[in-house]
């Protein structure tokens, strides 16, 4: 009998020591292509902040910036397969996935990132979030970058001024339909490479915001950048299906609730920003910023905007009318 309770008191010593000891946090990964100073990569370590603040005994999030992870290509199929589970690709990365956000890419389409905002908050642009859900993803928010401003190694002043022009873009048929408008030769090539490609001269320019053209000193290497204002260049917070619908649903409230005031933190800081890393590169005086007139820029606007219409079936009338309304 004494051996017996020696016994049972041994057990419960043990048991109350396991009950003790609590789980170590599950690793959430966030991986991105773009510095840690731009409007995405203060959003993803305010994310990371914020998780550990509020629920750090459960879930540790790790960003890993610049392409460290994954590049442009393959961050999406880590994504699928488990080996990260956020990412911020720019709305331009999901052709593959859905042809409806195609609609961002469309040149001279919002007037500016008001319009870009009422447009994502309509409804017609909170139901583009859920166009990828048959893919096994999830978009569970858009972050601001801002508009996409033209560098090159020549003046831009006129689409005649692109002409035979070699410019690196993303993975999109709208974004290559746009260049051969002007009859430039878009190269669709990683965000990665892109400072090396300008350096080198093996492509002559690029289009992309204040924001990435200073944080990825492009503008020491590109000696113009025509103040553009022809597109948009926004991101969509991505998870899959798989992760996040195994989340405990009280957990998946608490990430949401992070994530939501990390793009609204992000985004404060890209309005910020984009005016300021405009500043910063005059200041530099390494490239010279050309302000188009009202004519050259309309020039631009005819030479591209008939894309729209090469594209309106696959991304559909009633959501470029929805776009052109927020214009109002």
């Amino acid at each position: 009998m004494k051996k017996l309770t020696t016994m049972f008191s041994v057990f419960a010593l043990c048991a109350g020591m396991a009950a003790g000891v609590q789980a170590a946090p599950e690793t959430i990964k966030f991986s991105h292509v773009v510095a840690e100073n731009t409007p995405k990569g203060q959003m993803a370590l305010k994310f990371r902040d914020l998780v550990a603040e509020r629920i750090g005994d459960k879930y540790v999030v790790e960003v890993y910036p610049n392409s460290q992870l994954f590049g442009d290509g393959k961050e999406m199929e880590a994504l699928l397969l488990g080996d990260v589970q956020f990412i911020a690709p720019s709305l331009s990365k999901f052709s593959k996935y859905t042809q409806k956000l195609q609609v961002y890419d469309l040149p001279f389409l919002f007037k500016d990132m008001e319009a870009v905002d009422r447009f994502q908050q309509s409804p017609q642009g909170q139901k583009l979030l859920e166009s990828v859900k048959s893919k096994g993803l999830i978009g569970l928010g858009y972050l601001h970058n801002g508009l996409k401003q033209l560098s090159s190694n020549d003046p831009l002043r006129v689409p005649s001024d692109a002409d035979g022009k070699k410019f690196r873009i993303m993975s999109s048929d709208v974004l290559a339909a746009q260049f051969e408008a002007v009859d430039a030769v878009p190269l669709k090539k990683p965000f990665s490479e892109v400072f090396t490609l300008l350096q080198t001269r093996a492509i002559d320019g690029q289009e992309n915001t204040w924001s990435n053209i200073y944080s990825k000193k492009f503008f020491e290497v590109q000696p113009y950048i025509t103040e553009s204002n022809h597109g948009v260049l926004d991101y969509m917070i991505t998870t899959s299906s798989e992760f996040w619908m195994t989340l405990p649903d009280e957990d998946r409230a608490v990430l949401k609730k992070a994530l939501e005031e990390s793009v609204a933190f992000g985004n404060k800081i890209a309005n910020e920003k984009d005016m300021q890393d405009r500043q910063n590169i005059i200041d530099s005086g390494r490239s010279e910023i050309i302000t188009l007139t009202d004519a050259e820029r309309q020039q631009w606007v005819e030479a591209m905007k008939p894309v729209w219409k090469q594209f309106q079936g696959e991304i559909g009338e009633e959501v470029i009318e929805a776009a052109v309304a927020s214009n109002q």
